[in-house]
């Protein structure tokens, strides 16, 4: 038997054997965490932080004559408002 027989045929049976997932579903021992902290970034701090980043880097652009760092603070306030939003989504998939 080769190598890659043994892998399949490992792949086969761990695939077989494996439940079902429920990513992010059990125990509430850091709910309360998550909560404050995803309360923190999607409400009035989040949006703070993320004018402020539009800010800074447009001061930073008219600074050094360059599109860059408003780009970044644009990239990062919409970073900020939707990753709590998918990781979530990713997190509470069952599969």
């Amino acid at each position: 038997m080769n190598r890659k027989t043994q892998l399949a045929i490992v792949a086969v049976a761990l695939s077989v054997l494996a439940g079902s997932a429920f990513a992010g579903t059990t125990g509430t021992e850091f709910q309360n965490l998550y909560t404050w902290i995803n309360n923190v970034v999607t409400g009035y701090f989040g949006r703070a932080v993320s004018v402020a980043a539009v800010g800074i880097g447009a001061i930073l652009s008219i600074a050094r004559v360059n599109p860059i760092p408003i780009l970044a603070g644009v990239g990062f306030a919409i970073f900020l408002q939707y990753t709590p939003t998918i990781i979530t989504g990713i997190l509470t998939a069952t599969i």
